[in-house]
């Protein structure tokens, strides 16, 4: 049975990453220039050196430098919110939980309203840096609200985060009340994009969402075990507080990554987890990484629609939450329904 069930497991995982490729290669050829199929593989492949493209430079351009940092942009952000939303759930066992639960995306948000008032502080990069800087820092400063006696309890953590996210809601509209010209710098940014993303983001991203991952999936046996409470992880060995304080600097830090490369983009994390589940189960060996595959997939799916389906782009922040909210409610009445909470 459980040879059957990692055989399981190893299926879903080569089907998704096929499935993965296939959307990669799908969104790099549309647009307003259309680029034929079997030329996107060829000039994908042409990387590896498993194939060569000489004809057309023109397509060439298109798709390496236009598109395709863009394209892995979205992989590695979707795929990062989805992983973090997975860990969330599991510490703060609860299931609304999210990304930005901590109070992280209005750090971001903040640090990001301050680099657009006064851009020559930190140059070319200001945007994503002084975001991530907003949210590593909220983040700190939530974690240092909760605790008491040296432990970290998951209530205490979403309160102070609910408080200091309300602190920062307020001083994100102080700046966009004092912004004049750049307020509509501002709301498109908080409402997420990856336009005139380059290969430099998608490999800073992708550095510290793949050492994020690795380290969620080698404590994902100890996040097995936090999962079913914090007693019954201790009595079988846990440091439950070293754990938890590891794996919520690392889902945060992944999170902060994103958020300052696109934007705040919602519901991927918190609806990614709850759809994997269904296929793998709660095992969080199993989850993390198809989490992934899937959270890449549904974000690139997205931006794609909005960046060639649409006959003017928005931001694919409005797109997942109008896509996304209404399925969750759809999950969350399934759920009681199936459980008989009326």
């Amino acid at each position: 049975m459980a040879g059957s069930k990692g055989y399981s497991f190893f299926v879903t995982f080569l089907i998704s990453i096929a499935v993965l490729i296939l959307i990669i290669t799908v969104s790099s050829g549309m647009g307003y220039i259309q680029v034929p199929f079997d030329k996107v593989s060829r000039i994908i492949f042409s990387l590896s050196g498993l194939a060569e493209f000489s004809e057309n430079d023109l397509f060439k351009t298109i798709v390496l430098d236009v598109r395709l940092p863009r394209i892995i942009t979205s992989v590695i952000v979707g795929g990062g919110l989805a992983v973090s939303g997975a860990v969330f759930q599991g510490i703060l066992l609860n299931p609304l939980a999210d990304p930005y639960t901590l109070g992280v995306s209005a750090g971001a948000a903040f640090g990001a309203c301050i680099a657009i008032l006064f851009p020559v502080i930190a140059g070319t990069y200001s945007i994503p840096v002084f975001a991530f800087a907003g949210a590593i820092s909220t983040l700190f400063f939530v974690i240092y609200l909760s605790k008491s006696s040296g432990r970290i309890s998951s209530n205490s953590l979403i309160l102070s985060g609910i408080i200091v996210a309300a602190i920062l809601a307020a001083g994100i509209s102080f700046l966009k009340y004092t912004a004049d010209d750049e307020v509509a710098v501002i709301i498109f940014w908080l409402m997420g994009s990856f336009v005139s993303k380059t290969w430099m983001d998608a490999a800073v991203a992708g550095s510290i969402v793949f050492t994020g991952i690795l380290i969620t999936i080698f404590y994902s046996r100890d996040l097995n075990l936090i999962s079913l409470g914090e007693k019954s992880a201790a009595s079988l060995g846990v440091d439950t507080s070293k754990v938890t304080l590891i794996l919520l600097i690392t889902a945060s830090i992944m999170t902060a990554i994103c958020v300052s490369v696109s934007g705040i983009i919602g519901f991927v994390g918190l609806l990614v987890p709850h759809i994997v589940r269904i296929i793998t189960g709660p095992d969080n060996k199993k989850l993390i990484p198809i989490s992934f595959l899937f959270g890449a997939a549904l974000l690139l799916v997205a931006d794609t629609v909005t960046r060639a389906v649409l006959p003017h782009e928005i931001p694919i922040g409005v797109l997942t939450a109008l896509i996304g909210g209404p399925f969750f409610c759809y999950i969350f009445k399934k759920n009681r329904i199936e459980r008989g909470i009326s």
